[in-house]
């Protein structure tokens, strides 16, 4: 179990074999909690486990949910129930959909819309991929289906907890818990804006309802006309701590990006350096691959331990959570989108 003299680890769910303080010096991150906040971890840990809850409940999961409700108990306990319901019902189990799901069809849904990771950002973090202009759900559905997609979405999540960030914080000496993503919005026209939001709806209820805290950065490049503007509206309604981690970018990102992303973990496509053979989108190149960092993750097993399982960041609906995930700050400023193309001149209003 790894030590860590600034936080309190449980023996009977800590078993971690990576680093496990956090860089940031904030309160609420690991190694930097205040005896209020790691009481809050014991208190909400006790009351799952009076209500029968055995899995995720280390102490890393714990705070992670307990930040994500501002540290109110009552409200986290409710997050982490519902997420555990959905995990037992999701794709007939997430802890089994991920041992067994075979995305066999991601080489053709590539050319309809790129997802994937690739490599690590200067501070050690996964970077995670997505070119929205690229999307055409008409022609998705003819290979795969929505289900199909949701279930992909999901394995990534879970994989992004379990092997990858693990692996990340192996090499980079601290415990790293985000990601940083890029989202890549050229092509994204008003005409294909609500196609886009639609998917973008269904992807954010997963991310915001059950993966927690997982945003680091967020790049918004080659954003289309009009987005910057709408964010702008957007952000007022959004946590101070999770505007802070967006940037919303035009075609002339590059110098900010390579700011945080190295060229040569940065693909071409993006005036990056990397070109992977086979492509960059495919090749799943990072610290997870690289064997003196790398571990089999837990869910390969078949008795899975309590270590983290969750990722992503947001707010259910009735929260009060201090973030959202990239897909739900897409979601809202595609609907303000749509709403300002509907009333030219008007103040959007949501």
């Amino acid at each position: 179990m790894a030590s860590n003299p600034h936080m309190e680890l449980d023996p009977n769910y800590d078993h971690y074999d990576y680093p496990t303080t956090a860089p940031e010096t904030k309160p609420g991150h690991p190694g930097h909690t205040t005896k209020e906040q790691d009481a809050a971890v014991h208190q909400l840990r006790m009351l799952l486990e009076k209500d029968g809850h055995k899995n995720n409940l280390d102490t890393l999961t714990m705070l992670r949910f307990l930040r994500a409700r501002k540290f109110d108990v009552q409200l986290s306990k409710k997050m982490f129930e519902d997420c555990e319901k959905w995990r037992a019902e999701f794709g007939g189990g997430v802890d089994h959909l991920v041992r067994n799901f075979n995305y066999k069809e991601k080489p053709q849904m590539m050319a309809y819309y790129p997802q994937y990771y690739h490599k690590t950002d200067r501070e050690g973090r996964p970077v995670y991929i997505e070119s929205m202009g690229k999307i055409d759900l008409h022609a998705m559905r003819k290979i795969t289906t929505d289900e199909r997609m949701l279930q992909n979405l999901v394995v990534e999540y879970e994989k992004l907890a379990d092997p990858r960030l693990p692996a990340c914080s192996r090499k980079s000496g601290q415990l790293l818990e985000t990601c940083c993503t890029i989202m890549d919005m050229k092509g994204v026209g008003l005409m294909k804006a609500p196609e886009v939001y639609g998917y973008l709806q269904s992807a954010s209820g997963i991310s915001q309802n059950y993966y927690p805290e997982r945003l680091g950065k967020l790049y918004i490049i080659n954003a289309p006309w009009g987005f910057s503007s709408v964010f702008s509206v957007v952000k007022r309604f959004l946590d101070p701590v999770t505007v802070a981690k967006i940037h919303v970018l035009g075609s002339s990102y590059q110098k900010e990006l390579f700011g945080q992303v190295p060229k040569e973990n940065l693909p071409k496509q993006f005036g990056g350096m990397c070109s992977c053979p086979g492509g960059c989108e495919l090749s799943d190149e990072g610290p997870w691959r690289e064997s003196q960092w790398a571990k089999p993750a837990a869910w390969e097993s078949n008795d899975i331990p309590a270590v983290e399982s969750h990722t992503g960041e947001g707010m259910p609906a009735g929260g009060n959570a201090q973030g959202h995930g990239q897909q739900e700050v897409l979601a809202v400023s595609f609907k303000a989108l749509l709403g300002a193309r509907k009333a030219r001149g008007r103040q959007v209003i949501w």
